[in-house]
Parts: structure tokens; sequence; C-alpha cells
């Protein structure tokens, strides 16, 4: 197998500390190649007496066992870091990683890809229309319709909609969007858990309680439903979203919830396995697995952060790649 692509994430929050702690611990299984900036990670290598050497690297394909090979943007010097502080050229530097690396995985030279978290407003600087690593991979591949799952040991969601308004949430919950993500949950469930049963969380309270709080889900939800049902896919719903989940963890009736919004899946998620949580990208050609946290500015370079949910994506990568 070809390497793992690992971007840096945001150099003023936790993404370089984590990458170097895991690979320090043995964490990372398989080879890998970094995207970033050497001298970013040579400074907080000392800084957190990482013991790892690290090697400039000018092609995945030259990656050198014994270091962490690094793609060298060439971007950020050690004096532009600014630790716990929001900075626009790190922002802008951590987009410039993921684009590098969502090119090189579509030209098949890693096999996947694993980020490390941005800071939205950091890169908002320089980019204005930036919402998210999810659809800034989505624009690099061609592709508009995707959307992430988040993947722990008690629960599997995605999501119809993520980083958007509510009243656009809202406006997104349609019935060829809600098919749309239950065929992307399907597809990816497959390669994680075959048979999978699939709840479908309504949008309104009590899931519209047969209209009486709204009618989207008689009219948008549940026809997506019928559709996956007539394809032969366990999908059942759409449940009250107050007790979908209590159906899915605790009685275990479902392996993955589909959720109308952003929040509805990532609260219960977040509560359940804050850090052992991954992020999977669902809809795009290449594969690509994330951190399900942010940059955590209070602790940054500090030695403190966890690297559960980043060596549990580059687990998934591992096993998506390796089944893709």
């Amino acid at each position: 197998m070809k390497p793992i692509g690992i971007t840096m994430g945001d150099s003023s929050g936790v993404g370089p500390e984590i990458l170097l702690m895991a690979a320090d611990a043995g964490e990372l299984s398989e080879p890998f190649v970094v995207y970033g900036d050497l001298a970013v990670l040579e400074h907080c290598r000392a800084h957190i007496h990482s013991r790892l050497p690290l090697q400039a690297c000018a092609r995945p394909a030259a990656w050198r066992p014994g270091c962490v090979n690094v793609i060298d943007s060439g971007l950020l010097k050690a004096s532009d870091v600014t630790p716990g502080k929001l900075n626009a050229q790190s922002g802008a530097a951590a987009r410039a990683y993921v684009v590098a690396a969502a090119q090189a995985a579509l030209r098949g030279e890693i096999s996947a890809m694993v980020t490390l978290p941005m800071n939205k407003e950091a890169t908002q600087r320089s980019d204005p229309a930036f919402t998210g690593h999810t659809e800034l991979i989505g624009d690099v591949c061609g592709v508009e319709d995707v959307t992430i799952m988040l993947a722990s040991k008690q629960l599997i969601v995605t999501h119809v909609s993520t980083h958007c308004s509510l009243r656009e949430a809202i406006e997104r919950c349609r019935t060829p969007r809600v098919f749309r993500i239950l065929e992307l949950t399907v597809e990816a469930l497959e390669r994680i858990q075959p048979g999978a049963r699939i709840a479908v969380a309504g949008l309104n309270p009590h899931a519209g309680e047969h209209g009486l709080f709204g009618r989207e889900e008689i009219e948008e939800i549940q026809p997506a439903i019928e559709m996956a049902r007539q394809r032969g896919w366990q999908v059942e719903g759409p449940f009250p979203p107050d007790t979908v989940f209590y159906m899915a963890v605790r009685k275990r009736k479902f392996d993955a919830v589909v959720c109308m919004y952003h929040d509805q899946g990532h609260i219960p998620s977040k509560l359940l396995d804050f850090e052992g949580g991954v992020n999977i990208a669902l809809g795009l050609p290449i594969v690509r697995t994330s951190v399900d946290h942010g940059t955590a500015f209070d602790i940054a370079w500090r030695g403190e952060a966890s690297t559960t949910s980043f060596s549990e994506a580059f687990r998934f990568a591992v096993r998506l790649a390796t089944h893709s």
C-alpha cells in the first residue's frame, strides 16, 4: 500500500504536537508522509521534546523508515508560529496542505489522507468562502455531493447537512438529498460493517408528530426511506430525534443513524466518545478521514492534547484504503 498522507493542520493549534506524539508512541502503524512545514515541525519537536527525527521528502514514494517524512510546503518559518492564537498565515498554510494532499491522493501518490484540525476563522481570513475540510476537498476533487460520517465504538452517524445555518439546513432537507446521504451511508458501511441497520432521524420534534409540528418527515424524509427500502437496504424511520440514539446505542437496534443537520449528530457523538471519534468524508473519489475535534488553542503546544482521535482516524484510513 502507498503511504498515508497526513495534513499538519493549523500550526497554532494542536495538530503538529498530536502528529509528533502519535509517531513517537508508535501509534501510526503504516508508512505515512506529512503535508506541512518542516520548520514548524522541527520547532514543535524541540518544544515538546519529541524523539523521532524529521526528514524532508520530495514526493511520497521517496519516504524513508525510521523518521517523520515531510512534504515541505515552505510556507511558514518557526517565527511565524503563534501557539494558541489566531493566525491568518497558519490558516492559509493549513488550507494549502489539504489541497496538496488531496491532489496527491487524486494522482494516486498516497492511498488516503488524514487531516489534522484547521481553524475556520483563521483560514477564512485568506479564503472567506472556506466552510470546512470536507467542502474544500470536494472542490479539489470536483464533487459537490459530499457529507461526513462520524464513527466511534458506540455510534456511527451521517448528516444530510453540516456546515450551514439551521435555516439553510431545513431547506436542504429534501428527498433527493436525504436519499443520496442514505446511499453514501450504505456504501461506506459496506466497507466497515456489511449488512448494517440504519435509522433515520426526523427533522422536527417528535419527527413531526404526523404533521402537527412540520411536514418534512411526511413530504421529504419518508419518500427517501421508501426509495432506500426498495433497493433492499435495511433502513427505518423517521424516528423522533430524542429517542433514536437511545435505540441505536442502548438497545442496539441500529448500527448507524442518518441525521438531518450538524448538531443533531455531533452532540450525541461527542458526548459518547469525544476523544475517540473519527470524521470520515463520504462522496469523494479518495479516502479521507480526520480527527473529530478542533485546534484546541487553549492547550496548544503544551503536550497535553490526546492522540486518540488521530490514531483512530489513521487506522480507519488504512482500513478504508485497503478495502477501496
